[in-house]
């Protein structure tokens, strides 16, 4: 009888072993999505200055582009491509990227995130609670470094905000620490181990779980390059976790629905015109792929690609 009831258990794991993998299998590709993080506005006192001679702004932008590559969950645009748009489009002049800049700027680089925000605290503070010791410069003291960082998160193809927070770090010590009104910093290395920048690097741990919670609220999409002979070339591959066999649907853009009240955009009614299977995934270090028609006629460039 107790074997009887092993076997039973045993046939019980291997059916549910079964159904978990058939469910896994006919999950959609894991596909990343591509983000653009734009410089973040400088609204401290400005005293700060990162080791390669760049405002908070750029630092604190620049850490979380660098969090989101390490990640691997994003195809993360590269900042020089971000100045080359904002310089050839001559978006952003007032050197202050809003809402509807931003999902201009992302429709442009072919994004469906774009990340913007401000950097409110940046800083130390610092208690005395001992004499200084003559001749060496030093005292007891509580010294406590604040980071404050609002940030907001586009849809790049609605213009909406998909949510925003305000992020705000502090780490403290209590010890021997030299008195100094320098706010620079030589290295990397020399911010890493600052309590500020220990601050700094927890307030995006916090933005980058933030972006992480909301990125599947927004539909990844690509685009048609070309239609040439019934071969169909997309801007997406295996860089953005496509593969070869994946068949992805193919729509072409209707009449933009703009809110009378607000001016943004809230979609568009696009039409469904065919279906695409990928044969090649690795075209331009896997940033395009090559694909064969499925169903469908009047594929052409700037239609846009979803999955199915």
């Amino acid at each position: 009888m107790r074997n009887y009831g092993n076997l039973l258990r045993i046939c019980g794991y291997f059916v549910l072993f079964c159904f978990l993998a058939t469910k896994i299998s006919a999950q959609e590709p894991q596909i990343k999505k591509r983000i653009a993080v734009f410089v973040f506005e400088d609204k401290t006192d400005k005293s700060w200055r990162w080791w390669n001679n760049k405002g908070v702004g750029d630092g604190v932008s620049d850490m979380l582009t660098t969090a989101l590559v390490k990640s691997g969950n994003y195809r993360v645009i590269e900042r020089a491509e971000i100045d080359r748009i904002l310089n050839e489009q001559d978006f952003g002049q007032s050197g202050r990227v809003t809402q509807q800049s931003a999902a201009q700027m992302g429709s442009v680089l072919g994004v469906e995130i774009a990340v913007i925000g401000s950097v409110s605290e940046f800083g130390y503070k610092k208690g005395e609670t001992g004499g200084a010791i003559r001749g060496l410069g030093v005292g007891v003291s509580n010294q406590s470094a604040t980071v404050g960082v609002d940030v907001r998160m586009v849809n790049t193809t609605t213009g909406e905000i998909v949510t925003a927070e305000n992020v705000r770090k502090q780490k403290s010590a209590k010890g021997l620490k030299l008195r100094t009104n320098k706010l620079n910093f030589k290295d990397r290395k020399d911010f890493d181990e600052s309590l500020v920048g220990k601050a700094a690097r927890e307030a995006i741990e916090d933005i980058v779980s933030m972006i992480d919670n909301n990125a599947n609220n927004i539909e990844w999409q690509a685009k048609v390059i070309t239609e040439k002979a019934g071969v169909v070339f997309i801007n997406s591959g295996d860089a953005d976790g496509l593969k070869i066999g994946d068949v992805l649907s193919v729509y072409s853009k209707g009449e933009d629905l703009i809110d009378p009240d607000t001016g943004i955009s809230l979609g568009s009614v696009d039409s469904k015109i065919g279906e695409i299977k990928i044969t090649d995934s690795s075209i331009g270090n896997g940033k395009a792929s090559k694909c064969s028609i499925v169903k469908g006629t009047g594929f052409a460039k700037g239609n846009f690609v979803r999955l199915k």
